[in-house]
């Protein structure tokens, strides 16, 4: 294996210093990029909505390492994430980034790809001067093959090097940014070497999902990371967990009289969640051609906004006792046997059709998907949870690509009053949440339109964060902070992934099994909202949410 043919000088790591506000940008700029003003209330030219966390929410000094630095989900999420938390001053002048591959670079070309990573991603908050270049001197560079003890031997010497550069205890967050395969191989190769232990400094380990590809693989993986990691220092990441208004469910609410009252069989007629994508494959063929919709969403994402949809008040606003409520929820979902599943779910692929005014390619013209492929791009799912709260109101469940539009939405549908005192009939009150994009919270209900008959009209109040006047923080750079300030409260435990697993397993067996038939795909054209059976699963008297 190639080394490094010069040792590397250590540097100190340049703290972020407050600067001038940026100039006024000339165009509008894309996604999340934030632009200071100095009118704001942190006229240091760093974000005024983040000025208590800066107080209360420092982490104590630490090193990231992440393997595979170099793969789409680093370049384009985690680096523009760390650079937002460390721009704002939320990881201090001790803090230092250890990338890990299996490709050679030497710190130099890491710096450069980084750089380039933050400047062409759309996450990435807007700079300040000379802010990049002062992030460049954070970033260090390891490489090897992640089956080898080697690797792990440079990850060591880098964690030496951040205490006698640094001072402090050394405290290491590894990020697995990689492929499902190398999560063990992984997690095996730091415990060989001692980079589990906690002797020196806290250490966590974050793995991204899928967590298994089934049941039992999920077991497996649990069974193996737990011979060398405690349970408490694994954090699971589910970025859907980091987004504002999926933690505004819980604060809405509980934080108000007007709404738990009525969070229960007596006044909610059904739930819908709706996690739709506009996109196709996007060069991703051989990851989704192995997962499917299921895997991909319907057991983690769509799982984890049910169970904080469905969850009982917690105890405390603490990480175990918000974990407990939501397996309590998944444990009382009425079990599906395989058997069950035509009855309470639908499958879809998507065919040839036509999205913005373009005709788009079907699933099986996608490239390097597999000829007469029966992956499924889209599903709904009807879960009923055996509960006192919840017993006969059902929740909907769907995801799929190639839909209309890019939308994740959390619908609380409400019954009809008991009398039709007012002519033309009513609709249901709904209190939406929508996830993203566009985040934010609406109510709609019936009001009297003016005039002088009695005629009723729905009308919506809607509560956008953008009230706030200020761009929120990316899922990632939220769940990241979390990891290194050890609150676990937004990361699934493993009781949680084990029953979502167990959730989902009956229709992985009816869907994948040998004596499964084959489902008649494509079954929808591109650009609608998915096959016509799913009309029919919600039943009569009600309809999906269009978006």
């Amino acid at each position: 294996m190639t080394t490094r043919k010069t040792p590397k000088t250590p540097r100190k790591a340049a703290e972020p210093k407050a600067a001038k506000a940026a100039a006024p940008a000339s165009k509008p700029r894309k996604s999340r990029q934030r632009v200071p003003k100095s009118t704001d209330a942190g006229a240091d030219g760093q974000n005024p909505f983040r000025a208590a966390m800066r107080r209360t929410r420092a982490p104590e000094p630490a090193t990231l390492v992440i393997f595979g630095v170099t793969g789409d989900l680093a370049r384009r999420k985690l680096l523009p994430a760390v650079f937002g938390l460390w721009q704002d001053g939320l990881l201090g002048s001790a803090f230092n980034i250890v990338g890990v591959g299996r490709q050679e670079m030497t710190d130099e070309q890491f710096g450069d790809y980084a750089l380039e990573a933050l400047k062409t991603s759309k996450e990435t908050d807007a700079p300040q001067p000379g802010s990049l270049e002062k992030f460049r001197e954070l970033l260090y560079y390891e490489y090897g093959e992640f089956g080898e003890d080697e690797v792990y031997h440079k990850v060591q010497t880098e964690l030496d090097r951040a205490e006698s550069t640094h001072g402090g205890r050394k405290n290491a967050l590894f990020y697995l940014s990689t492929p499902p395969s190398l999560f063990e191989p992984i997690s095996n190769g730091l415990g060989r070497v001692g980079l589990q232990e906690e002797k020196e400094g806290w250490r966590r380990l974050v793995i991204e999902k899928p967590f298994g590809r089934d049941l039992a693989s999920a077991r497996e993986l649990n069974d193996a990371i737990h011979r060398v990691w405690d349970e408490s220092q694994v954090y699971r990441i589910d970025h859907y967990l980091g987004k504002e208004t999926v933690q505004n469910l819980m604060a809405i609410r509980f934080g108000n009289a007007i709404f738990e009252p009525l969070w229960n069989r007596g006044y909610v007629d059904h739930v819908q969640i709706t996690a739709s994508e506009d996109l196709g494959l996007e060069g991703r063929a051989g990851y989704y051609e192995e997962a499917g919709v299921v895997r991909d969403m319907l057991q983690n994402h769509l799982m984890q906004l049910f169970s904080l949809t469905a969850m009982e008040a917690p105890s405390a606003f603490e990480a175990d006792a918000i974990r407990d409520e939501k397996v309590k929820v998944l444990r009382a979902v009425k079990p599906i046997p395989a058997e069950r599943v035509p009855e309470v779910a639908v499958r879809g692929q998507y065919g040839p059709g036509t999205m913005a005014g373009e005709k788009v390619p079907g699933y099986k013209q996608e490239p390097d998907v597999k000829r007469g492929s029966r992956t499924p791009t889209y599903v709904a799912l009807k879960l009923e949870v055996d509960n006192w709260r919840w017993q006969g109101v059902p929740f909907f469940l769907r995801t799929g690509k190639r839909l209309p539009k890019k939308v994740t939405e959390i619908a609380v549908v409400f019954k009809r009053p008991p009398l039709g005192l007012f002519p033309g009939g009513l609709e249901r009150n709904v209190l939406a949440f929508r996830i993203q994009p566009d985040e934010g919270v609406s109510l709609k209900f019936s009001s009297k339109s003016p005039g002088q008959e009695m005629v009723l009209r729905e009308v919506v109040m809607d509560f956008r964060y953008d009230a706030f006047g200020a761009q929120l923080e990316s899922p990632y750079s939220r769940l990241l902070l979390d990891a290194m300030l050890g609150d676990a409260t937004l990361f699934p435990r493993e009781d949680e992934v084990d029953h979502a697993w167990q959730i989902v397993s009956g229709i992985l067996e009816a869907w994948e099994g040998e004596d499964a038939p084959a489902p008649k795909f494509p079954n929808y054209p591109a650009g609608t909202w998915g096959p016509d059976e799913a009309d029919d699963l919600i039943g009569a008297g009600r309809r999906w949410r269009r978006l």
